[in-house]
């Protein structure tokens, strides 16, 4: 099987993760794969770094003289590449892919793994269940809203969370031991981390608040110690310092660390003895959240985006209350609590479906129904 996977994402998000490691994953397994995307976007980079064949085009242009460059360079790419499957991970340019399918036979399918929910209305209806062959929804909630707003026929319709590395995101003894000594844990330490670019949307002030506030209702809290593995983005170390003194935590790297950029996250999250993805938004697909569970590691959560997918409610809270979040700390701190909670998230990914390996299966089997459905 051949397919292109169109990645026209600007920054290496989940989204571009997604059908990055989607298209590794099926050149692996032996289906020739293409990654179409952006040009010198982080996306492209990573697909070439995996030895992955890439095509660039302009295909969030908007005028006149770059929708003419981008048809003309979709059907040459079409025309030299003779793709199975078009898989459209972003939606610029989707209208343009669906016209090219009536001329070169090729099955379309269309991934959604944006937070935003798609539109009703004539166009997303035509675009979603007459063009395309299949619609891939990377959360339960996405997949509703696409069965009961576009009214996607329900043989066209699959949901797929994504698949997460286990050859590379597994419990490592010796890398929590280097770990721990590394950022000056001591073995009494509780340590919660968050794993995630340092965006407002990823609730790192919140947790900083919740911290403070469960510490003062539990003896045991004061053990918790706060491990933020990400880098300068929307925020800096800076910010995190300053509302780490506002909430009465003392100074950076007393009770709150920021790693800054590691060159390998999962030897980082050995470090933990609980994760936290305390995100206010987004998180349509989970990937710090995947990688944090197939690490052995306990994951408490807010309830945004795919996280009701992967954890029970008794383990999550509301984005942004930072009562609850403190509550689950506290729960947190109890280690027989910890334990349950790992083997659950050990048994999510492994008996859930959630492998690289389950992920490539899952893919395969809608691409074969799509193909069916396009004869």
């Amino acid at each position: 099987m051949r397919t292109i996977q169109v990645v026209n994402v600007r920054w290496y998000n989940a989204t571009a993760w997604y059908g990055v490691t989607l298209a590794h994953c099926l050149q692996r397994a032996g289906h020739e794969s293409l990654v179409a995307g952006l040009a010198g976007t982080p996306p492209m980079v990573k697909a070439r770094e995996l030895g992955l064949a890439t095509v660039e085009l302009p295909f969030n242009s908007q005028t006149p003289s770059g929708l003419f460059t981008l048809w003309r360079g979709m059907g040459e790419l079409v025309r030299d590449f003779k793709p199975d499957i078009v898989n459209c991970h972003r939606g610029e340019a989707f209208v343009l892919w669906a016209l090219m399918k009536k001329k070169y036979g090729f099955a379309l399918v269309r991934t959604r793994g944006d937070r935003r929910l798609p539109r009703g209305g004539f166009v997303n209806r035509w675009l979603h269940c007459r063009m395309s062959d299949a619609v891939i929804a990377t959360n339960s909630l996405m997949s509703r809203h696409f069965s009961d707003i576009l009214h996607v026929p329900s043989d066209r319709l699959y949901t797929i969370l994504g698949g997460v590395d286990t050859a590379r995101f597994h419990a490592d003894a010796q890398a929590r031991l280097e770990m721990r000594r590394r950022y000056g844990y001591a073995d009494s330490d509780i340590v919660m981390g968050l794993l995630g670019r340092m965006d407002e949307v990823k609730g790192i002030r919140e947790s900083i608040v919740a911290l403070a506030k469960a510490r003062e209702l539990s003896e045991e809290a004061l053990r918790i110690r706060f491990l933020v593995i990400g880098f300068d983005s929307e925020f800096t170390t800076a910010d995190v310092a300053r509302w780490t003194k506002e909430a009465g935590l003392g100074e950076l790297g007393e009770l709150v660390t920021v790693t800054g950029r590691v060159d390998r996250p999962e030897a980082v999250i050995n470090a933990l003895d609980f994760g936290i993805l305390a995100s206010l938004g987004s998180e349509a697909i989970a990937r710090a959240a995947l990688e944090i569970m197939a690490s052995g590691i306990p994951l408490i959560s807010s309830t945004t985006g795919v996280m009701p997918d992967l954890l029970p409610a008794k383990y999550c809270f509301a984005p942004g209350d930072t009562q609850a979040m403190a509550e689950r700390m506290i729960q947190a701190a109890d280690g027989h609590w910890r334990s349950e909670l790992a083997e659950l998230c050990l048994d999510r990914i492994f008996n859930g479906g959630l492998t690289l390996e389950n992920f490539l299966h899952d893919s395969l089997r809608v691409y074969e129904n799509a193909l069916c459905l396009s004869r």
